[in-house]
This record gives C-alpha cells, structure tokens and sequence, in this order.
C-alpha cells in the first residue's frame, strides 16, 4: 500500500478538455484579456472567493512576482515575511530587487507572529506578506492594525489556502491582493498555474499588463511586464478543477476529522481551527517528538509523510542568515504532514492512524 501526500485528481473531462484544445491548436493567447479558457478561468476563480476580480498566470510564484511589481517593490525596500514556509515567497521578493525580512511565526498554526512583526518595521519596509501556511489563515486582524498603523500594503501569500475563510471571507480577499497556487499538489490543479484576485479596478488593469510584458495592445509596452500568462491547455484544466473544488474540500474535511478523531490521544499536537475560522486542509499537520524517526518509518509502511519545512528559507544555503527566530526553528524539527487528498479512503485513514499508534508505543 503506498499513500502518497498529494496528488492531483484528474478526470475524464480535463483530459477530453485539453485533447479538444490540442486539436484546435490554439494553445495560448496573448492578447491583454487573455485567451478564451483563461477568461472563463478568472469568472470561476473570482466568483469563488467572491472578489471582484481575477488575474490568471503561470504559477503562484509568478503570481507573488506580480503583486510585488504592482505595487512597485524595488530595489532597497524590504519586505516582512515568515520564514516557515516554501521558498518562492522569500524568491518573490528579492526578484524585485527587495530584501526578504524573515518574521518568526505562532506555534498555534505556523503563520506569522504580529508581534514580531511589529518589531521588524523599519522606514525601509514597504509590504508585508503574511503566508497562510498548510491552509491555516495567518492572524490577519492583528496584522492589519499593525499595517494600518503604518501605512503598508498586505500582499496575501495564499497558495495553500484556496477554499479557507475566516470570518465567512476567503483567503487572499482580506487586503489589497491576494496569490493563488495551482501546483499540482495543490487543492486543485492546472499542471503548473497561479492566479491573482483583488477588489481594485486599478490594480487588476496594472496586473494584466505586467503578465503580458506590459503591453495593452501589443508593441506598446507602458510598465515593466514579462511573460507570465497561463496557457489556454493549463487554463481549461483550472476551469474543470474549479467546478469540482468544492467537493475536494468536503472530502479533505471529512478525512481530516477522521484523522483527528483516530489519533487525538496520541501524544501528538494536532492542527485545529480558530473561532471563525474554516481551513481548507491542503496539509494536515502535526507536531511531534523525534520527527525524523516518524517519518522515516511511516514512509517505509508506505504512507507518504512528508515535512513542511524541515530546513526555513532563512537557513538555505542561499539566505543564510543568524538570526533568532525559536518557534520557526522548533517547528523546522517537529512538524509532520499526514496524507488526507480526496483519494485517500476511510481504509486509509484507518491504516495511518493506526501505523501511527503502532510507531508512537514502540
């Protein structure tokens, strides 16, 4: 039995989608709106988390780049992120020619701590990027004192949080703009794809221009843009998925109560749900002693563990920096991922909770 941690869930419809878009052979589109897939995309994708607008690109990453672009992060501003989380946030940042500023996190649910956010304002600090990690919404109440206090934008790293609210409103619909991940280990997919949403009118506009070079009606370049459209094959994927999401999430809910229920004696820290708040339970994560141990005897029995992140973007070859932040380092040794997608069944719901039991009395 092998039960890996996330994988995409594809159907009949996406592969007779993609094989018609094959056939046609048109397979992109570069004009200011976007391809006909595309378009119908940003409808579902807006009309889900119930923001006005919706700006499709090539993956979370891209579409981290292009709320920093348009809120014209340069070179010499830093920007406040955690340093518990995957890495192409931190990246995000320094394309733009800013600096990272690594922000500790909460051990309730591994999103960013305000008060040490606080603390690492500067004059030079113009954004601040809460991640809503493993689909846990990040404490966006005390964050949005602070920014209010001192005048700075919120970009929402929300690539693992589509479908989580707090409050009946979606993730990524909190603040000026909010970026979506359709990786395929994502809630859902569009084989690589990401997308932005936002409620103003001005910055959707700045936003179709910097995906597409700039340009409005081509050769016309007015700001700094690249290539960063999602393909019309990668476009009718997301459409399919998005239609089915709400059904993902009912089942990853479902396998997550399951999961709490079989285990919650355990000596484990289980992950949990704030008043207000509903999580989309992309990863549902513990945390445990000797994790490592764990791990590698619940990959050997087959079930597809995983840790996210053992090592923070802070202490990566490439950032490396000594600084002090103890919960992003605790968590860096004790937190596990459990497998709970849609396939994942009751049996091998059971089959965890029990291999787990198994390894935990030994």
């Amino acid at each position: 039995m092998k039960i890996p941690i996330n994988v995409p869930f594809i159907g009949k419809e996406e592969i007779s989608l993609v094989t018609s878009i094959l056939k046609d052979g048109a397979l992109t589109s570069a004009s200011h709106q976007g391809g006909k897939y595309v378009r119908e995309f940003e409808k579902l994708a807006s009309s889900f988390v119930k923001s006005k607008y919706a700006i499709a690109v090539n993956s979370g990453t891209a579409a981290l780049q292009a709320a920093l672009y348009a809120m014209n992060i340069k070179k010499g501003d830093e920007v406040l992120v955690p340093s518990f989380t995957f890495v192409a946030t931190a990246n995000s940042v320094v394309s733009t020619g800013a600096k990272p500023i690594f922000v500790d996190i909460l051990k309730e649910n591994y999103t960013m701590d305000p008060d040490d956010l606080q603390k690492k304002i500067t004059k030079r600090t113009k954004a601040i990027m809460p991640v809503h990690l493993y689909g846990n919404v990040a404490f966006i109440d005390r964050i949005s004192e602070i920014a209010k206090k001192h005048n700075l934008p919120i970009i929402e790293d929300s690539a693992q949080s589509l479908g989580s609210t707090y409050k009946r409103k979606h993730t990524g619909t909190f603040f000026d703009l909010g970026c979506f991940s359709m990786y395929p280990a994502k809630v859902m997919t569009a084989g690589e794809g990401g997308f932005i949403v936002t409620n103003s009118k001005k910055l959707r506009d700045k936003l179709l221009m910097i995906r597409n070079h700039g340009m409005i009606h081509g050769y016309d370049t007015k700001i700094f843009g690249l290539n960063l459209r999602l393909p019309e094959i990668s476009a009718a994927i997301a459409t399919i998925q998005m239609k089915k999401l709400s059904n993902f999430l009912k089942t990853r809910q479902k396998n997550a109560h399951l999961l709490s229920k079989l285990i919650s004696d355990l000596n484990v820290i289980l992950p949990h749900q704030r008043n207000y708040e509903n999580v989309n339970w992309y990863l549902y994560t513990i945390a445990v002693s000797k994790r490592d141990k764990i791990l590698k005897k619940l990959n050997a029995k087959g079930i597809g563990a995983a840790s996210y992140y053992p090592i923070p973007v802070h202490r990566t070859p490439f950032y490396r920096q000594k600084i002090k932040l103890p919960i992003t380092e605790w968590a860096a040794t004790r937190v596990l991922s459990l497998p709970i997608h849609p396939k994942v069944t009751t049996g091998n719901i059971e089959f965890i909770a029990k291999t787990l039991r198994n390894i935990l009395n030994e």
